[in-house]
């Protein structure tokens, strides 16, 4: 068996590579976007990436509420949410859900492309999604990402 050339990578090893980056949502598709921001939270796109480690940057979302949605999604695409109790399925259709919690689509979009496990729980906690083009994490000093073609 050959032996590993590679360090293997600690959780204190990712703590540090950390990073802030910036995404503007402003009139691009929300699904190619929400893949962006998915392997950015992932951290990918890093040499150092393994699967069980959270090893991604922190994504700090701006004009969410200015996204594009192709074809009918706005009428059609329902997004469910159930509240435990007998009759307390309640729906929204995605251009609702954009007009009155731009942050809450976005949340939905990216956390349905991670994995279904504790990393995914930990992953979303380090998206930040605000509607407008303001936002509060100056002094971290994000570095803005291209749109990818």
């Amino acid at each position: 068996m050959p032996k590993r050339t590679t360090p293997f990578l600690s959780w204190e090893d990712a703590q540090d590579a950390r990073h802030w980056k910036l995404v503007d949502a402003a009139d691009r598709p929300l699904g190619r976007v929400a893949t962006q921001i998915a392997n950015l939270l992932r951290g990918k796109g890093k040499a150092t990436f393994s699967p069980h480690v959270d090893c991604g940057d922190f994504v700090v979302v701006v004009n969410a509420e200015r996204v594009y949605l192709s074809g009918r999604k706005t009428t059609d695409k329902v997004y469910h949410r159930h509240s435990e109790f007998p009759g307390g399925l309640r729906t929204t259709t995605a251009g609702t859900l954009r007009s009155n919690d731009p942050e809450r689509l976005f949340r939905e979009a990216v956390s349905g492309m991670l994995p279904k496990n504790r990393l995914a729980r930990r992953l979303i906690t380090k998206l930040k999604v605000y509607a407008g083009a303001e936002h509060p994490h100056g002094a971290q000093q994000p570095t803005p990402v291209q749109a990818e073609a």
